[in-house]
């Protein structure tokens, strides 16, 4: 696959989103497990998880528990994977989603996410959501002392803005390497921080790349253009998604959720699919 830079690692294009496996409507282990396989034979190396993803108040960190024990059980070099986990939103088991930013919460949480993972230093840590109560550099902190002591390897952020980009490098000194935001073709908001990311040399990860778990099944049904070019070149809408997605910047790294092998199995054929500038020029004004 081909590989793209997220700090000082070299990792496949195309990512793995690993929440649609611990919420609602989620599948057995099994499937998971095998999903994850699925992924990481296609040459995936980049896995997003949370310790906000569960469905119950009791099982904190299911997704994170999940991803530890099929690397556990998977026949390749699990060193190879960067599992790239975020603390800071919370489900207190009503549906609902939460935020504590507060920086003893942080490295609380982080320091309980790499228990789970079962690793001495977190890959890639990322504070999840900011906290309206908690100053956004009183959080960022946290990332930047859990670097210093080594509990974390690299730190990002998500659901970010251009301004918080910013005080985050400036509080990080200079060592912010990821920033995930929403983005696909139904949500083009975080274009701004998209380009920002890009002028700065940070990976920027697209979280819900094909527009969610309830929508991606329909994307050429609602996209039409994306529709179109994909009979063009007898792929999916969805690959042609994530392929537009990484030609819009070489810092783009897109993390589509899956709970089937043949979903994630699908999206990774994206990161060899080349689409024409005029292609791309139409996705982008669609």
């Amino acid at each position: 696959m081909e590989q793209r830079t997220l700090g000082d690692l070299q990792v496949g294009a195309i990512g793995l989103g690993g929440m649609p496996m611990s919420i609602e409507g989620r599948p057995d282990e099994e499937r998971s497990v095998r999903t994850i396989h699925a992924a990481l034979d296609a040459g995936v190396t980049l896995v997003d998880t949370a310790d906000a993803y569960h469905r119950d108040a009791t099982e904190v960190g299911h997704n994170e528990s999940l991803i530890a024990k099929a690397l556990g059980s998977w026949g390749g070099d699990a060193s190879s994977i960067l599992v790239a986990t975020k603390g800071g939103h919370l489900r207190p088991g009503d549906g609902s989603w939460t935020q504590d930013g507060r920086p003893e919460y942080l490295k609380q949480a982080a320091k309980a996410s790499a228990q789970r993972l079962g690793v001495d230093a977190i890959g890639l840590y990322q504070f999840h959501r900011p906290d309206p109560e908690v100053p956004y550099a009183e959080s960022v902190g946290a990332l930047r002392d859990l670097l210093d002591e080594g509990v974390i390897r690299m730190a990002g952020i998500s659901n970010a803005t251009v301004a918080q980009i910013d005080e985050a490098n400036e509080v990080l000194g200079g060592r912010l390497v990821s920033v995930q935001n929403q983005f696909s073709p139904a949500f083009r908001s975080s274009l701004d921080e998209l380009r920002h990311c890009a002028e700065l040399g940070i990976a920027f990860l697209p979280w819900s790349p094909l527009g969610g778990i309830k929508k991606a099944s329909g994307l050429g049904d609602d996209h039409g253009a994306f529709a179109e070019v994909a009979q063009a070149h007898g792929v999916s809408p969805h690959q042609v998604a994530l392929a537009w997605e990484l030609a819009l910047a070489d810092v783009v790294l897109p993390i589509p959720g899956a709970s089937r092998p043949e979903s994630i199995t699908d999206s990774v054929k994206a990161a060899d699919l080349r689409l024409t500038p005029d292609e791309v020029e139409r996705l982008s004004a669609a």
